[in-house]
């Protein structure tokens, strides 16, 4: 059980191979309404910038980009299975030239600083090794008005779940208010929402989850 259970973990953190495509399928599919929250927190304008940090499949970005003109999105995945698989899901956005994806080692974010208007991501602060240097590095990369976006299931939720035991470091919003204190972010605001999404066995659950928006 617990070999399966710590798969699973390694799975969510970074899918691979024929089990990844379904975990990958399954993300996709119960994490949408989090992934519009953090967009919708984003209060995009024309010729923003995105940068997203482990996108998955990447099934929101028609949503994204509908949201204001001109905005150029680009993806950074440390999992090579769901790089390709949001190539795919998008291929129209980057022959147009809108959407870019790439692939980074989860730390290092590759591009000049002051590059990105508007940053999010969902559900991966769990995995995140040093967070304090993971969000001054996102900081870097942020324009001097910039807003951070990151969005999670709150720890009380995240600690039913069986596999969260094998590599999640799980947070309350205020350790992660916390955590952006000692940061350069100069203000930040939280936005909390409850949704139902079904459990491995079928059944409906309640999870909560925050947006924390960080701003430069």
């Amino acid at each position: 059980m617990n070999n399966d259970l710590q798969e699973l973990a390694a799975q969510l953190r970074q899918p691979s191979g024929e089990k990844g495509l379904m975990i990958g399928d399954m993300m996709n599919t119960t994490n949408i309404k989090m992934s519009l929250q953090s967009i919708d927190k984003l209060h995009l304008k024309n010729n923003d910038a995105v940068l997203e940090l482990g996108h998955g499949k990447c099934g929101h970005l028609d949503y994204l980009m509908n949201k204001a003109e001109n905005l150029s999105y680009h993806g950074l995945e440390i999992s090579e299975l769901m790089h390709r698989e949001a190539q795919k899901q998008n291929a129209e956005r980057i022959e147009k030239k809108q959407a870019l994806f790439s692939l980074f080692d989860g730390n290092n974010i590759p591009f000049p600083d002051d590059t990105f208007n508007r940053v999010f991501t969902v559900n991966t602060i769990y995995f995140w090794q040093s967070p304090l240097e993971y969000l001054t590095e996102i900081y870097r990369v942020l324009t001097t008005g910039g807003i951070l976006n990151i969005t999670f299931a709150h720890k009380e939720f995240m600690q039913q779940l069986p596999f969260t035991q094998f590599g999640f470091t799980l947070y309350h919003t205020g350790d992660v208010q916390n955590l952006i204190s000692k940061t350069p972010f100069s203000k930040t605001e939280i936005n909390s929402e409850s949704e139902m999404i079904p459990n491995k066995l079928g059944e409906m659950v309640k999870r909560d989850f925050s947006t924390i928006s960080c701003y430069k």
